[in-house]
């Protein structure tokens, strides 16, 4: 099969065909598009005019419905929103579905938030003080993580501690985050909860905690000391001021919490036009520990039970995330080229002498990805009208002992087997390799659905 893929070439070049490879500053979420993406994002998110470039491509307009089966922090669901055109997503990460369904409320009243958030910083700031912790006093005497003085610092329990990533938070920033919850629980007001509690998750991950993204998630510099309220307050002052340019916008997008392996049970058939999304790639990447911290210091997870269970609804993209009673690889047994890249990082694994549990999975969880992926596309058909177009955006992965995996190339062949159309392949833009410093592609695969023939 022949595809139609642009052509590497230095930024700003244009290819034979006269399409042209993203900037670098292209790759980047731009300033006028902030409202509402800014309020929690993953790193390396695509950017929202990616989702205005395909919008004018497949020419969708209000009378239009869109669906993001992936759809993550809701980037394409907030741009479409802002767009005024029909949108649904499919999220079965709770935390980020929560983020998700709160970046599309925007019937808040800006002023109002900002009042209660005051009012909440004022009551958290007055505990904060009564335990001998303001905000930003700290303790000059103790500027180490561990040691402290015999104080009244609040923490979790054990079993929660064990779910996040070890030193993930330094106690005392902990301390006063832990407060600010509670006092946000005792205050609750429903109008503005679900906004004040997500303006926690993203001052906690990126300024609060010692967390560090690189793209992966690791643990930076320990922040011995860190306020908790003061940044909290600030990203509630962002979405006001969001709010204010958003809230005349009518909502017209929403999203699910489910598996995109099983759709049909939340989507009527036949009721989207379009896809636009981004699945996640074969690369050893747990992307629930991206979350980790913030989904159990909100109470989106609270045993490793629940983390399981989380993990039985995303497609295996890495071996923390394979069960003994998976299946989806049986779906793509037969599959000439995920077979032979299977046995060749089988080959590899046994030549270089791994033999870790983690290890022995690696070719396996090859295969259940792509056939997460088949099962993915063999269920959308009964929800896509006739005429739908697609647009996927993966990675090429080196990831499973430097065995390429031409992600794109692969996912459009399964597309092809189960009756769709391959229309191209576009470069979006490409990366640095972690264990290979190559540069790998992230493509878009862009499918049309025919109908059933």
């Amino acid at each position: 099969m022949i595809l139609n893929q642009a052509i590497l070439l230095p930024p700003g070049k244009a290819s034979a065909t006269g399409q042209k490879v993203r900037k670098r500053e292209d790759n980047k979420m731009q300033w006028q598009d902030r409202a509402a993406h800014r309020w929690y994002r993953f790193v390396l998110s695509y950017p929202p005019h990616v989702i205005r470039d395909y919008v004018s491509k497949f020419e969708l307009d209000e009378s239009h419905f869109v669906l993001d089966p992936f759809c993550g922090t809701g980037t394409t669901l907030v741009e479409c929103q802002k767009l005024g055109i029909h949108a649904v997503g499919l999220e079965p990460n709770p935390v980020v579905f929560f983020a998700s369904r709160t970046k599309l409320d925007w019937r808040v009243e800006p002023e109002a938030l900002m009042n209660h958030a005051r009012k909440i910083a004022g009551l958290a700031e007055i505990k904060l003080q009564e335990s001998g912790l303001g905000d930003d006093e700290g303790l000059p005497l103790f500027k180490t993580t561990r040691n402290y003085p015999a104080m009244n610092l609040c923490g979790i329990p054990d079993q929660l501690t064990k779910l996040i990533l070890k030193d993930s938070i330094s106690p005392l920033p902990l301390h006063r985050t832990l407060t600010l919850l509670a006092t946000l629980d005792e205050n609750r007001d429903n109008r503005y909860y679900d906004h004040e509690r997500l303006a926690l998750a993203n001052a906690l991950v990126n300024e609060i905690s010692n967390l560090h993204f690189g793209p992966e998630v690791g643990i930076g510099p320990a922040k011995s000391d860190s306020p908790a309220v003061s940044l909290w307050l600030e990203n509630v002052r962002t979405m006001a001021e969001d709010l204010e340019k958003l809230k005349h916008l009518p909502s017209t997008a929403v999203v699910h919490q489910a598996d995109a392996r099983d759709m049909s049970r939340v989507l009527k058939p036949q009721s989207i036009d379009a896809v636009i999304t981004s699945p996640p790639y074969p690369n050893e990447k747990d992307y629930t520990r991206t979350t980790r911290l913030e989904s159990v210091l909100l109470g989106f997870i609270k045993s490793k039970e629940e983390l399981r269970t989380l993990k039985r609804a995303l497609i295996r993209s890495n071996t923390r995330g394979v069960y003994q009673a998976d299946q989806d690889d049986m779906l793509v047994a037969g599959h000439v080229e995920i077979e032979r890249i299977a046995a060749e990082i089988e080959q590899r694994r046994v030549a270089l002498g791994k033999t870790s549990g983690f290890e022995r999975l690696y070719a396996r969880v090859t295969k259940l990805y792509f056939g997460g992926m088949k099962q993915h596309l063999s269920d959308l058909r009964s929800i896509l009208r006739p005429g739908a177009r697609l647009a996927y955006v993966v990675g090429d992965q080196a990831s499973y002992l430097r065995v390429m995996i031409r992600t794109g190339e692969l996912l459009a062949d399964i597309a092809v087997s189960l009756g769709y159309e391959v229309m191209g392949i576009d470069l979006f833009r490409t990366r640095l390799a972690t264990a290979t410093r190559e540069q790998l592609r992230e493509e878009v695969v862009l499918l049309r659905w025919p109908g059933n023939k």
